[in-house]
């Protein structure tokens, strides 16, 4: 396959102005939380694990949408539904604790964004929102339309990455006044999360027939091409469907995308569990009481 992709050229498969377009973000965040910090108060250097875990982050940004992994998920919806997984459950834990508090607290204590954001951050409102526009999303509809239209994709899929940093903010809380729900709570949240999920999942990996004209017809699939891939290029290859790069029939490659979903979002959430679970369990044996001493 990836000698077929070579077609496509290095401008569709490294996304070379979204390689700067990251770096430009990894600059900003070094200077911004290093030598600039003080101009935005007495402020704190991120710790290493920070700086590693934003670092991380950007870096699976790039892979995910500069990569020739973007380029995949143009052509096989399994590839699609692996780059929605990370984008949307690993991508923003990584930032939310990348970014040291009191970046934070000049974010969310914005005027103009507080009163939105105090609304958008309650567990509730946060949980519904994503997992509702999610759902949303992935109507053949609405997806063949957002998959052919740039700035509709652009749209959409930012709307649905900033829900996903409303779904995390309460369980990775960088400021005191967010850490709201208690570790079962969280537990539960978390468990909501999936089962909220799955119904999406279930209509992709059940479904008796193709629903995405842009991973089975020719045409549609060209124009959903056009997002990733230089007109230029576009217009002098003769392509005859993604059967061509694929080596599953469209039918299996949608099923196999739901699955993907379905078992990275069960990793994601079994390892927020665990950490969860044993950051609790280490809380309530240190709060303990020690035995009190012989006389």
């Amino acid at each position: 396959m990836w000698l077929e992709l070579q077609v496509f050229g290095f401008r569709a498969l490294w996304s070379p102005y979204y390689l700067l377009f990251v770096l430009a973000l990894a600059v900003s965040y070094y200077l911004l939380t290093g030598p600039l910090r003080h101009k935005f108060g007495n402020n704190d250097k991120p710790t290493m694990a920070q700086q590693i875990m934003f670092y991380v982050g950007l870096a699976l940004l790039y892979i995910i949408k500069g990569s020739p992994l973007d380029l995949l998920g143009h052509i096989m919806f399994t590839a699609h539904m692996g780059q929605m997984a990370l984008y949307y459950l690993v991508f923003p834990i990584l930032i939310i604790k990348g970014m040291p508090t009191w970046v934070w607290e000049k974010v969310l204590y914005t005027p103009i964004l507080r009163p939105v954001l105090k609304v958008l951050l309650k567990p509730l409102v946060a949980l519904l929102l994503f997992n509702g526009l999610f759902s949303l999303y992935h109507i053949p509809t609405i997806f063949d339309f957002t998959k052919t239209s740039p700035l509709a994709h652009a749209i959409i899929t930012t709307v649905i990455l900033f829900t996903a940093f409303c779904v995390w903010l309460p369980v990775f809380a960088p400021l005191e006044e967010l850490d709201g729900l208690s570790p079962l709570l969280k537990i539960g949240y978390i468990f909501a999360n999936g089962v909220l999920i799955t119904p999406a999942c279930g209509l992709i990996i059940f479904a008796g027939e193709p629903l995405y004209s842009t991973y089975s017809d020719p045409g549609a699939w060209t124009a959903a091409l056009s997002l990733c891939v230089p007109n230029g290029v576009l217009s002098n290859l003769s392509l005859g469907g993604p059967q061509l790069f694929s080596p599953i029939t469209t039918m299996h490659d949608q099923q196999l995308g739901g699955i993907v979903m379905k078992i990275t979002q069960e990793i994601v959430y079994g390892a927020i569990l665990a950490v969860i679970f044993f950051s609790w369990f280490r809380q309530e044996n240190t709060s303990i009481d020690p035995l009190p001493s012989e006389s």
